[in-house]
């Protein structure tokens, strides 16, 4: 028998789980980032289990993005991040041509929704968060910072990530902001896909600042109504890229 024979019969995956739903449940409604957690062996005596199980339980935890372990440290509650949330989107446009439209679906409601806010609500600061994002991609394109051109291509998309971030932590939902800044890897590999199929389709860089202009100058104007409609216009026209990429994707060798 073991040091914690009376808890073997609990000391399975099972276990590990159940302690990991009540740890997440203290951690989401109690804990600030930054507070340690109980020891291993509290825990152990808290849950009756082994620490083992505690300790399968709390790398369960460390996976979710809720926890952070340092060897020979008490595990420590994270700030919320939307890394695990961006790995997944990250994952799934890159190996899934659907994801790539699952993921303009999920724009369409989304940035059209913090595009109404943003033209309801946002401050002077808001405002010129998003006019920075747009300067940034015109100084990419125009070639203003003189960068060779996949070091401008970078950094245009980058601004364009940032455009529409911006708009999303304009609009004041803190949720949105966070769901964007989760999106912003995806996003830019979504948006070297979606500038390829837009250049075959006979547009040009000049066309896209101009869609973007369009949305910043409904959402300084306060009509949410217009600034609605015109991300949902752009956002279509992605949607039109992205399929004549695919489109014209050469296919692979066998």
């Amino acid at each position: 028998m073991t040091q914690h024979g009376a808890d073997d019969r609990l000391d399975t995956p099972s276990a590990a789980s159940t302690v990991a739903g009540d740890l997440a449940r203290l951690i989401l409604g109690e804990l600030a980032p930054g507070t340690s957690l109980p020891s291993e062996a509290d825990l152990a005596t808290r849950y009756d289990v082994s620490r083992l199980t505690i300790r399968e339980a709390v790398k369960m935890l460390e996976g979710r993005g809720l926890l952070e372990i340092a060897r020979g440290r008490k595990a420590v509650v994270r700030a919320p991040d939307g890394s695990a949330f961006a790995d997944f989107l990250t994952s799934v446009i890159r190996y899934d041509a659907k994801g790539l439209f699952d993921l303009v679906e999920v724009r369409l409601s989304l940035e059209v929704q913090s595009a109404t806010l943003a033209a309801r609500h946002s401050t002077r600061a808001g405002v010129a968060a998003v006019e920075a994002a747009l300067q940034g991609m015109r100084e990419a394109a125009d070639g203003a910072m003189n960068l060779p051109s996949e070091e401008a291509e970078l950094r245009f998309h980058s601004c364009d990530v940032g455009f529409h971030e911006a708009i999303a932590l304009a609009s004041g939902n803190r949720v949105l902001g966070y769901l964007f800044e989760a999106m912003s890897l995806p996003l830019r590999e979504g948006f070297y896909i979606s500038r390829r199929g837009h250049e075959q389709r006979g547009h040009t860089v000049q066309d896209t600042l101009q869609a973007h202009q369009r949305i910043l100058d409904c959402i300084k104007a306060g009509n949410g109504r217009a600034a609605a409609e015109a991300m949902r216009l752009h956002l279509k026209d992605t949607e039109r890229d992205i399929r004549a990429a695919l489109t014209s994707r050469p296919a692979r060798a066998e």
